[in-house]
């Protein structure tokens, strides 16, 4: 007499599949929690909105090849920078700090010089790049 044996079900047919896909979904879920965008949170103007800004109310900072940051020729470091920023600040709250970046320096100069831009809730940033021949 011959036993007969239940035949196998494949992986599709079982409730595996459904706990696979389960697991799946959990494990994406939780992985989406650790994916964290961090970059610079900067207001932009709206769309066709215009802000007339005095040549009085420019702070004018350069950023050279090796990242130094000059203001009226004069090289500073990013405590003396922030010192002339706050005293400006203070003074007059509507100034608009522009920096002119070389092509060639670093760039975590430039975004220590925007953090510290952000850190005195500067409203008014400008950054430009200089042209290669300047």
């Amino acid at each position: 007499m011959r036993i007969k044996r239940p035949k196998r079900q494949g992986f599709l047919e079982t409730c595996a599949a459904s706990d696979m896909a389960f697991l799946l979904i959990i494990y994406f879920l939780v992985i989406a929690g650790f994916n964290l965008n961090k970059g610079f949170l900067v207001t932009l103007p709206e769309k066709d909105s215009t802000r007339e800004i005095l040549r009085e109310d420019l702070l004018r900072f350069e950023m050279d090849n090796d990242g130094n940051v000059l203001h009226e020729g004069i090289i500073l470091n990013l405590n003396e920078a922030r010192t002339i920023i706050q005293t400006a600040h203070a003074g007059n709250p509507g100034i608009a700090v522009i920096i002119t970046i070389s092509s060639q320096a670093v760039w975590q100069k430039v975004v220590s010089f925007i953090e510290l831009a952000q850190d005195l809730m500067i409203e008014s940033f400008s950054f430009s790049m200089k042209k290669d021949n300047t």
